[in-house]
């Protein structure tokens, strides 16, 4: 909302900027209950979809969706299936204070950003193996991910404030929080992003090191992540997670 205003002041007769819509599998006969939920927490919600039941990926698809965001993993599954940029998500486990000038989106990067092409390689033929496949193909852009296009759509946000000269007060920050380690399998992300002409603002390479106390640093307001224990370890010390069931790890994570 907070963004929405900005650009709102910057571009009085631009359309584009963050939509918001209400998706439910109630009927609508809570539709007055609802209403009466976003009047009282005072969110700016014009477009509501109330199913009756039915599965919401008809309508998401109808609304040009750019992420669909749910606690139903079910769903979130379906549209992810459906190839719509989806999450599970999960709320922190402490309360922590976020930015109210300034929309923070941190993300991991295979199996999110990019393709699960090299996770792959690290679950089925180990982390040597990896290093070695990434030096190799450095220069080749890894596949895009179910929400590339999402870390797009921000990019095209910001450089409407750049535009203004307003990088520097930019009410958008976007960050990539990944195991891998910069010196071994770090150039092959930073050149793939440049190739999709996508800048991030700040890139973080843990080398396999906890994500969930960095995360307490930056106090996202979201974090996308393929694997639980990323999610359960953010949850932890407060950070709102949320799981994209998309890739090898996931088939991992079943049989476990």
């Amino acid at each position: 909302m907070h963004v929405n205003a900005r650009l709102l002041e910057l571009y009085p007769d631009d359309e584009e900027r963050f939509d918001i819509v209400l998706m439910t599998n109630n009927h609508a006969q809570v539709g007055v209950r609802l209403i009466n939920s976003i009047n009282h927490y005072g969110l700016t919600i014009e477009r509501f979809c109330m199913t009756g039941g039915k599965s919401p990926i008809d309508y998401l698809k109808a609304y040009l969706t750019n992420l669909y965001l749910s606690a139903d993993s079910e769903k979130v599954q379906e549209a992810i299936e459906a190839g719509i940029a989806s999450a599970t998500m999960f709320s922190a486990n402490k309360d922590v204070a976020y930015s109210d000038t300034q929309l923070r989106v941190a993300f991991d990067g295979d199996a999110v950003l990019f393709s699960d092409e090299s996770e792959q390689i690290v679950k089925e033929q180990g982390l040597d193996r990896f290093f070695e496949h990434e030096q190799l193909n450095e220069n080749k852009p890894l596949a895009q991910g179910p929400l590339k296009g999402f870390l797009e759509d921000l990019g095209k946000l910001q450089k409407k404030f750049y535009a203004k000269n307003e990088r520097l007060d930019c009410p958008i920050r976007t960050y990539l929080v990944t195991a891998r380690s910069a010196a071994s399998s770090g150039a092959r992300v930073l050149k793939t992003l440049r190739s999709w002409g996508l800048e991030i603002d700040e890139a973080l390479f843990l080398a396999g090191a906890p994500k969930g106390p960095i995360l307490v640093k930056i106090r996202p307001h979201i974090f996308f992540d393929d694997q639980m224990f990323h999610i359960e370890g953010a949850q932890k010390l407060g950070t709102i997670a949320a799981h994209v069931p998309y890739g090898v790890a996931q088939k991992y994570h079943k049989s476990a």
